[in-house]
């Protein structure tokens, strides 16, 4: 998949998003699935870690 994201943005971008929504992912899954806590700054900290991957996308987004 990060291979096809290189197609369409910069290296340096598509691997912070890939980072980043990797990151997101597995608390996610910690949380879900394994019952972790999830407290006011564990969601504000997840919700800056999707703000700074769709603010990389739209700054990092190539005109075609």
């Amino acid at each position: 998949m990060l291979s096809l994201a290189l197609r369409k943005m910069e290296l340096g971008i598509a691997y912070a998003v890939w980072s980043g929504v990797g990151t997101a992912a597995i608390f996610l899954v910690g949380v879900i699935l394994f019952g972790e806590s999830l407290s006011p700054l564990k969601m504000v900290s997840l919700f800056l870690i999707v703000a700074g991957i769709l603010g990389l996308n739209v700054v990092g987004a190539r005109p075609e």
